[in-house]
């Protein structure tokens, strides 16, 4: 029960989240390894999305598995920190594969459609994480991250609903934004990221 307690006591405020300089170091290491966890996730999640749509992977065998690796997340100690994160990310894995049954039974959505929503959110919070890596101010890493994954997730989405939208609507969308994602890259540049 004290690791736990201990694993949740946290020495900043929130008054040190919103201030805009540099983060302490234990915050800092703190945020990259949420969003490396963060990232990590939802890859696993989407890999598994994308496996059902390729090879149609998911079943039982895929529900029961992320049921089981919730339940033992559920029972193992907080201290084995590297079987927790492993059981995470069997757990998402088997839940994006497990997904395209839900999709399809409950919306009836195509497993290609789950698949395009769920690559930009995953690219976006690499992107995050990656930045991370190479500043410790919050500003430029907050402002420089939103644009990056924004814009990220705007060409994707626009890239892969392009059958939706006329192709002269769809090349002048993708051609500002590109714009703009190049004004974002150097703005990341001029803020250190």
């Amino acid at each position: 029960m004290n690791a736990v307690r201990a694993y949740f006591v946290r020495n900043w405020t929130r008054e040190d989240l919103m201030n805009t300089g540099e983060m302490t170091e234990h915050a800092y290491a703190s945020l990259k390894r949420v969003y490396l966890t963060l990232f990590f996730a939802m890859w696993s999640f989407t890999s598994g999305s994308f496996s059902h749509w390729i090879w149609e992977v998911g079943g039982h065998s895929t529900i029961l598995s992320s049921v089981a690796s919730i339940l033992c997340l559920y029972f193992i100690s907080p201290l084995r920190v590297r079987t927790r994160v492993l059981l995470l990310m069997i757990a998402a894995f088997s839940i994006g594969a497990s997904i395209g049954i839900f999709t399809k039974y409950f919306f009836e959505m195509d497993q290609e459609l789950v698949c395009h929503l769920l690559a930009p959110p995953t690219l976006g919070i690499g992107i995050i994480w990656f930045g991370s890596m190479f500043t410790r101010e919050r500003k430029a890493l907050y402002l420089g991250s939103l644009f990056h994954s924004s814009l990220l997730i705007f060409s994707t989405f626009n890239a892969s609903n392009s059958e939706y939208i006329d192709s002269h609507t769809a090349h002048r969308m993708l051609k500002a934004s590109s714009c703009i994602h190049c004004v974002c890259i150097v703005h990341g540049i001029r803020c250190g990221i």
